[in-house]
């Protein structure tokens, strides 16, 4: 494989503190490279050098000459003046840009739903990130640097985002580095894992669940210090090896040596004791939504966000909510809450549940910023139970990732996902028993997240969790349901993927619009108009079918009689009579091909 562009001995300090500390590292065509570690530890410091928008300390950075990188940064890079349109293509014109397939792929995968005339300043931080991403991939780049490229991406768009990255380049050709903690993303496209952590990269072969086995191969020599990070590090492989048969067989690792590392690992959560547990403290009853009805704040008179929907949570019930963007989750967390009264139907609350919900901004916070960590939470209790466990305050701030320093940090100073952790251990600490967590990811880790579940698997509550991290609503929650967007909330068997087919299907038979402009499905190719004939004009087609499937009938029959006659005058050697019989041959094969593009025409006009 050819080099690409790398990075020899790359060092960057900030005050006393080296983020990177002479790292050498490239990329080669075929690289499909996932970067994890922990926040701050120079995962974005790392990309952005190699991308070449910022320089080393010491050490440089090298490519080839003729190679063009893309990079997708964090920040909001966009011009806020420039209008959808021309943010993403410039001043092509529309015949321009859609004669590109391409290009169409991408616009109906990330900015369908953008109107393609609003200005950038006035969409959400959302759609701005998605048409950032959507501008990066309709350009010619042979590197592609993605910076938590997920994030504000529903399951669908993540889904979308992942086959255009495993179907962009041929096997052996491009090279992308991604930053993520969308672990079911990292283990979808990645065929190499880097983990950034205490100034180097450690290098492994494969995606998120082989880098999990290897790091805990790694770990086991550890220090005492390192022993609490390995336990994590082997349930979360436990979990990985127990799942579906399609995660556990994608990595490339050595089964037996898996089982050996998991033999003493339990189960992640004794679902039984944990439903026992949660009757104890809940009674029968706990939250139910009767026949609820909804209509849309602003919007028109009989306009409904949800339309009769029933929704029951059982004691220790842990379900997991999926949907379009505006399909309502956060709503529908807010009813089961007793935020907000829904317009008809009502909400039965059980006499003992008490409520806790991790909301998407972390404004809670603000009234303890000039307390430290550690008071934050004393000031709520000394000590706690934890799935039948005890713990001190100060031990379930560390299990959460807050070191001993860092336990003595005040609130104001500390990252987004740190105000994370804290925001959720906050609501853990007021031991409520029904808790609802509204996108818990953002800003997470893929090792805090890891921390994050080994809590919730001793939670013997009633759990809600809405996210977009499939991996994380496997993991935590036993059952799924969707928001469709058309007011009714459907139960998903089959989890995640029956959701992504159920969306298919919604979007196939109209064409997706972006800003009146045509553009091609999440699958990439155009979605066919629906079926609009008249009941005569399907009649006519519908005996047009049965017709031309007579024909063909005939023709396979006149196809192998002359076969058989091909192979007679073969022993034969009768040449003139095999070209003769070969010239029919090849007459059938052009009427079949008319009969069947005149099948194809009439299973259009019936829409099948």
């Amino acid at each position: 494989m050819a080099h690409l562009l790398g990075g020899e001995n790359l060092t960057v300090s900030y005050a006393t503190r080296t983020v990177l500390d002479g790292i050498t590292l490239g990329l080669e065509e075929g690289d499909r490279i996932g970067m994890v570690g922990r926040n701050g530890d120079g995962k974005s410091t790392l990309m952005r050098l190699l991308a070449m928008r910022s320089t080393p300390d010491s050490g440089r950075v090298t490519k080839r000459s003729e190679v063009n990188i893309g990079y997708l940064d964090q920040s909001d890079v966009l011009d806020g003046d420039l209008t959808v349109g021309a943010a993403i293509v410039g001043d092509q014109a529309d015949y321009e840009w859609a004669r590109n397939p391409q290009i169409r792929e991408v616009m109906g995968g990330l900015v369908s739903d953008v109107d393609w005339h609003a200005n950038v300043h006035a969409l959400s931080g959302g759609q701005k990130r998605r048409v950032a991403l959507a501008k990066l991939l309709i350009e010619d780049h042979d590197v592609i640097m993605l910076d938590e490229p997920t994030n504000h991406l529903d399951v669908e768009g993540v889904a979308w985002l992942s086959r255009h990255l495993k179907t962009r380049w041929r096997a052996n050709q491009g090279a992308f580095l991604v930053v993520t903690h969308d672990r079911w993303f990292l283990d979808e496209v990645c065929t190499k894992t880097w983990e950034i952590h205490d100034g180097i990269m450690d290098p492994f072969d494969g995606g998120y669940a082989a880098y999990v086995l290897a790091r805990a191969e790694r770990d086991r020599s550890a220090t005492v210090m390192e022993s609490k990070r390995q336990q994590l590090v082997k349930k979360e492989l436990a979990w990985l090896r127990r799942g579906a048969p399609a995660r556990t067989a994608k990595p490339k690792f050595r089964i037996e040596a898996a089982n050996a590392l998991i033999a003493d690992v339990p189960e992640p959560r004794d679902s039984t004791a944990l439903s026992k547990m949660a009757t104890a403290r809940l009674g029968k009853d706990v939250l139910d939504l009767e026949n609820v009805s909804l209509d849309f704040i602003g919007g028109d008179e009989g306009q409904k966000l949800f339309d009769n929907i029933t929704l029951r949570l059982a004691p220790g019930e842990r379900l997991g909510l999926v949907g379009v963007n505006g399909a309502g989750k956060t709503t529908l967390l807010k009813l089961l809450n007793g935020q907000i009264e829904p317009t008809s139907g009502k909400l039965k609350r059980g006499k003992t549940v008490v409520t806790a919900v991790l909301t998407q901004e972390v404004k809670e916070l603000d009234d303890v910023s000039d307390l430290r960590v550690i008071e934050v939470i004393e000031r709520e209790k000394r000590s706690f139970n934890v799935g039948g466990k005890e713990f001190t305050a100060g031990q379930l701030v560390e299990q959460l990732g807050f070191t001993n320093e860092k336990q003595w940090t005040p609130v104001k100073d500390l990252s987004g996902g740190e105000r994370r952790r804290l925001q959720l251990l906050r609501l853990l600490v007021g031991e409520p028993n029904v808790l609802m967590l509204d996108e818990p990811t953002n800003d997470l880790d893929t090792d805090t997240l890891a921390a994050v579940e080994d809590v919730l698997d001793g939670w013997p509550g009633t759990l809600v969790v809405v996210s977009h991290d499939r991996y994380l609503l496997e993991r935590v929650t036993d059952h799924q349901m969707a928001l469709l967007g058309d007011g009714k909330i459907r139960a998903l068997p089959r989890g995640v993927d029956q959701y992504l087919e159920l969306r298919e299907s919604a979007l196939a038979g109209s064409t997706i619009t972006g800003g009146g402009n045509p553009v091609t499905g999440p699958s990439g190719s155009s979605a066919p108009a629906a079926s609009g004939a008249s009941e005569a004009e399907k009649r006519d087609a519908r005996k047009a079918k049965n017709r031309i499937e007579r024909q063909l009938g005939k023709l396979e029959q006149q196809e192998k009689k002359i076969h058989d006659q091909m192979v007679k005058s073969t022993a034969e050697n009768d040449f003139d009579a095999l070209a003769e019989q070969n010239k029919k041959l090849k007459d059938l094969a052009g009427d079949r091909e008319a009969l069947e593009l005149e099948w194809l025409e009439a299973l259009e006009v019936l829409g099948e």
